[in-house]
């Protein structure tokens, strides 16, 4: 049985557990109010904090101590030296690749491209040769169209090949290896109907020829013009100073000598082994950057100024003599149905331009004399402009015996034997090509050296850097193990 504890009264009977005193209701409190009696919004929160923020602030908080001041400058000097072998890197693989199209691919372009319009030039050349034989056409002139046909032809193949499909190169291209067949037409039937003594041959050689001067070699000499830009191009791609790599190596050897500096003063220690192997490396890479570009600068330069200048001049010099022979020929063939009228007077069109040709020989062949570098360069130019000399007079007697009517001697005088101006021609032609074929030597003697001065370059600049970095980073993180 439970008893009341003692001390406590118990309630009345029929009543339950007492009450307390009813609190009345109280007003709610009134919000705050804005000026003009408008209740104002919740209070303000504070804005969420970025992720950045955060990492500003604990990156602050870090550089007031030693340590955090460390990691930073290891950081900053791993990515100075980084940066600097990765841009390097790049700007001498750019160089290298441009210093590599100009020896392979761009400059042996440029010359297909002079060789399809020598080509055209000489089979041209050889087919009125042909033609002023009469019937009995010389096995040798015959070879020699034959053999200058074909090597138009495959040029064109060849340059169809490197050209970009759509580009300016691969219209004229296609232009040419239309035209070439319609001109092969054309002297197919000139010889056919010279060889039945029939006069219209002469004239289906003159509209051959004019197809040729009029379409076909300037065509030629478009691709040629295009081919010679492109190597100008890579030429300009190759041969600028690295500037970004350059200031990058100064700022990383720059700040690799302050970090050390800092280290000593800090330390008394003079060297920290980490940070002396990251400058080491960082120097061999700014060294290897400045003598191995000066040296491929420099070949480049003497390749184009000793290679490529005195090629152009020289395939010009050879193009000049083709149509001058073919002119001397063709004035031959026409006996006076082309004209030209210069201010008051009248002249033989195939002998005029044969005298404007010449001329273009002539400084031709003064521009080769000075810009060749050696004994074996001025040689074949001497020889050129000896027979040169001597062609013009030679063609003055054959003017002259044409004009006084006695034909068949000036032809003995063009295409004879001994004593004839076809051995001056061809005189020019084979000291011209000699001289070609050494300055295409020199040519690449010299870029093949600017090239091999690139070589591993870009390379080795990439492996070094990788190299300083790791050397800072352990400079750094040897320091730091000493507050551990």
């Amino acid at each position: 049985m439970t008893r009341p504890p003692k001390g406590s009264a118990a309630p009345p009977p029929g009543t339950g557990a007492p009450t307390l005193p009813a609190v009345p209701p109280q007003p709610r409190p009134l919000p705050p109010q804005r000026t003009g009696g408008a209740p104002a919004g919740p209070p303000p929160t504070e804005p969420r904090r970025t992720a950045f923020a955060e990492g500003v602030d604990r990156l602050r908080a870090a550089a007031v101590t030693e340590p955090g001041r460390l990691r930073i400058i290891g950081a900053l000097l791993a990515a100075l030296v980084v940066a600097f072998g990765a841009v390097t890197a790049w700007q001498m693989n750019t160089r290298s690749q441009a210093a590599d199209d100009v020896l392979t691919r761009s400059q042996p372009l440029t010359s297909d491209a002079a060789d399809i319009y020598r080509s055209l030039a000489d089979a041209n050349t050889a087919a009125s040769s042909g033609f002023l034989a009469g019937g009995q056409e010389t096995k040798a002139s015959r070879d020699r169209y034959e053999k200058g046909i074909r090597t138009a032809a495959e040029g064109l193949v060849t340059a169809a090949a490197n050209s970009v499909p759509d580009s300016p190169s691969a219209a004229t291209i296609t232009e040419l290896n239309r035209l070439l067949p319609e001109y092969k037409g054309l002297i197919e039937r000139a010889r056919t109907y010279n060889r039945q003594g029939f006069p219209v041959g002469g004239a289906y050689l003159r509209y051959a020829n004019e197809k040729m001067q009029q379409d076909m070699l300037p065509a030629a000499e478009d691709l040629y013009k295009k081919e010679n830009q492109r190597l100008r191009a890579d030429y300009a791609d190759a041969r600028p100073y690295p500037w970004a790599a350059l200031t990058l190596g100064v700022l990383a050897l720059a700040a690799l000598a302050w970090a050390q500096h800092r280290n000593y003063r800090r330390t008394n220690r003079v060297l920290n082994h980490g940070l002396v192997a990251a400058t080491a490396t960082a120097t061999i890479v700014m060294l290897w950057l400045v003598v191995g570009h000066s040296v491929a600068r420099s070949n480049l330069g003497d390749s184009y100024d000793h290679g490529v200048r005195s090629l152009d001049v020289l395939h010009d010099a050879r193009i000049a003599s083709l149509k001058a022979r073919g002119n001397e020929n063709l004035t031959l063939v026409a006996r006076g149905a082309e004209t030209k009228k210069v201010g008051d007077e009248t002249f033989d069109a195939y002998d005029f331009d044969f005298g404007k040709n010449m001329d273009t020989l002539g400084e031709g062949l003064a521009e080769a004399g000075r810009l060749a570098d050696d004994e074996a360069g001025e040689r074949p130019v001497a020889a050129a402009d000896g027979n040169m000399a001597e062609w013009k007079k030679r063609h003055a007697s054959a003017r002259e015996q044409d004009e006084s009517g006695n034909y068949q001697q000036a032809l003995d005088l063009v295409i004879g034997g001994k004593g004839a101006t076809v051995e001056c021609f061809d005189g020019v032609d084979t000291s011209l090509a000699a001289a070609i074929e050494h300055e295409e030597r020199e040519f690449e003697q010299a870029a093949g050296d600017g090239l091999d001065a690139m070589g591993y370059l870009p390379q080795g600049a990439g492996v070094l850097a990788g190299i300083g970095a790791a050397g800072a980073l352990l400079g750094i993180g040897r320091r730091l193990s000493e507050y551990r």
